[in-house]
């Protein structure tokens, strides 16, 4: 009969915690009214106690702070930290210590070891620390592996591991709408909402533009010559809470022309994001590049360039129109027709030729008007 031998102790002791930042402590209050049985004794426990705020003793939320008792929510785009210490815990001298951490993902195995050079020797009562940094930037389960490896005073090879899982959770949910104007401005709507349980400070949201397009942040407005955030004075995003980013692209000069042609889907940019919560804990996502699907106009577009915002009655005023052939491989003959309406008039001659116009490319125009009614036309 074959016996199983005793499973050897070993001579290290491998200890992992995660490195946060202390929360605010939280005190549940007790009073009551002068008139019952304890009078002012519990009105003085409280302002006696160090814990509360002074002249705010009734508060839950304390003045000091309290270590972390859990390992606590890790979210996506934040930085996990951890401090890992091997102890001698045995009466002899350990050698040739190898420490490994390792974190796996469902992707990936990441080495997070700052050093992966062997200790030559570790005495009794004797440790060996590291700390870890990481910036997650996968959601879901995530394992971190520790390994250890050392040899005995006798000349034996030990080796031994452990393993700690924990899930990574999305922070912020963000969605995004399109809006195609008449002239070849987009319009990007950002909505961002809160998926975690405490306040968040949103440093930043901005948009990083393709090639292609130059970016206008359109989230403040312009009060007593200074710039101020639409969202207030506290950019503070409680939690659930959803709010909407807006931004304007416009194409860049030289991709200007091209853009009455341009077809299918284009690559717009992508959004950069960075926040912080309860203690200055820093986070930061960036969106994939963001695609639209490019409005058709058919073979001909044709797009007002200039045109003015008010007139006078009856006197001729001026616009500006440009014409794309969006064919790809057919020259256009064009004829110019203008039909007069009971309110607007044309000054010109209808029916005359523009020329040919070759494939991808664009005519301006510039034509005269004038209105015979009053209001908005």
């Amino acid at each position: 009969m074959e016996v199983n031998p005793p499973k050897q102790e070993h001579l290290l002791a491998l200890k992992v915690m995660r490195l946060t930042k202390p929360t605010l402590f939280t005190n549940i209050p007790v009073t009551c009214e002068e008139k019952d049985l304890p009078g002012d004794l519990f009105n003085q426990l409280m302002r006696d106690d160090p814990s509360t705020v002074n002249g705010a003793e009734v508060l839950m939320l304390g003045e000091m702070l309290t270590l972390p008792q859990n390992f606590g929510n890790i979210f996506l785009g934040e930085t996990f930290s951890s401090y890992i210490s091997v102890h001698n815990d045995s009466n002899q001298v350990v050698k040739d210590i190898l420490v490994k951490a390792d974190l796996q993902t469902s992707s990936q195995r990441l080495n997070l070891s700052a050093s992966n050079a062997a200790v030559a020797e570790l005495k009794p009562d004797c440790c060996i620390d590291d700390v870890i940094h990481h910036e997650v930037k996968e959601i879901g389960t995530h394992i971190l592996v520790c390994a250890v490896s050392y040899t005995t005073q006798a000349g034996e090879k030990m080796y031994f591991r452990k393993f700690f899982k924990f899930q990574v959770l999305k922070p912020l949910d963000v969605k995004t709408k399109f809006y195609n104007a008449e002239t070849d401005e987009v319009f990007l709507e950002a909505q961002i909402q809160n998926m975690t349980t405490s306040p968040m400070f949103m440093e930043k949201v901005s948009l990083e533009p393709s090639i292609m397009y130059n970016v206008t942040e359109l989230n403040s407005v312009t009060q007593a010559g200074e710039c101020v955030s639409t969202f207030g004075s506290r950019a503070y995003l409680q939690p659930m809470d959803t709010r909407q980013y807006l931004y304007c692209l416009k194409p860049k000069k030289e991709f200007a022309e091209k853009a009455g042609i341009i077809k299918g889907v284009t690559v717009i940019g992508k959004l950069d994001i960075v926040w912080k919560t309860n203690l200055g804990e820093r986070g930061r996502l960036q969106t994939s590049q963001l695609q639209r699907m490019a409005p058709g106009y058919g073979d001909v577009r044709l797009s007002l360039e200039a045109i003015p915002d008010t007139v006078n009655l009856e006197e001729p005023f001026h616009i500006t129109c440009k014409i794309t052939n969006c064919s790809s491989e057919r020259t256009m003959d064009l004829v110019l027709e203008m039909c007069n309406t009971n309110s607007i008039h044309w000054c010109g001659i209808s029916g005359r030729q523009l020329g040919k116009l070759h494939p991808s490319s664009s005519l301006s125009l510039a034509l005269t008007l004038l209105s015979s009614v009053q209001g908005l036309q």
